[in-house]
């Protein structure tokens, strides 16, 4: 969906990331927009925390902690369970660093770039969401996508459940298109 000089550029990126990743071992906070298959980077995450935990990899799911200025986390550092993940942009509205919860979009802002993630696989039985959104993300935003010979979609990445007012229910966001993109269109 990018115009061909913006996929190069990007291409390009990519490349970049995979090279120092090879080059320097696995980065501690993951670029999210790097990776041509987002899917599998999950099951993989999810996979080391049964194995490091004796745990069904059935039994898990993932939950999410988004990463404030004021949370005492060092991005440089790995976490000890789960992944750090950047490079995510908000469509249809926008995080509140001072609320800790999604807000309304600024006046003639489409997009605009999520904070760190820290997603944490964890037993389904012991995630407790809270009130939040279940925010779909996507690769890009069209959001429309056809089954992959793996199952997958070539698309649809996963759903973030993200932290909203008390004054908001699900359908207020989902009136106004909110999702997550991995990469823009340009």
């Amino acid at each position: 969906m990018k115009p061909l000089a913006s996929w190069v550029l990007d291409f390009l990126e990519r490349l970049k990331f995979m090279q120092k990743w090879i080059d320097e071992g696995a980065p501690s906070n993951f670029w999210l927009s790097g990776f041509f298959f987002t899917q599998s980077f999950f099951t993989g995450a999810k996979q080391n925390f049964a194995r490091k935990h004796v745990i069904a990899i059935d039994l898990l799911d993932y939950d999410f902690k988004i990463i404030s200025d004021e949370t005492v986390v060092d991005l440089n550092k790995s976490p000890e369970d789960g992944v750090y993940v950047w490079g995510l942009f908000v469509e249809g509205c926008r995080w509140d660093e001072r609320k800790e919860a999604l807000e309304e979009s600024m006046p003639k802002v489409l997009f605009t770039p999520m904070k760190s993630i820290h997603i944490i696989p964890a037993k389904k039985a012991e995630i407790d969401y809270g009130h939040s959104y279940c925010c779909p993300v996507y690769k890009q935003a069209r959001r429309a996508g056809t089954l992959s010979t793996t199952g997958h979609s070539t698309n649809f990445v996963l759903d973030i459940y993200l932290p909203m007012q008390k004054k908001h229910q699900d359908k207020h966001w989902i009136k106004r298109g909110v999702a997550m993109l991995t990469m823009l269109s340009d």
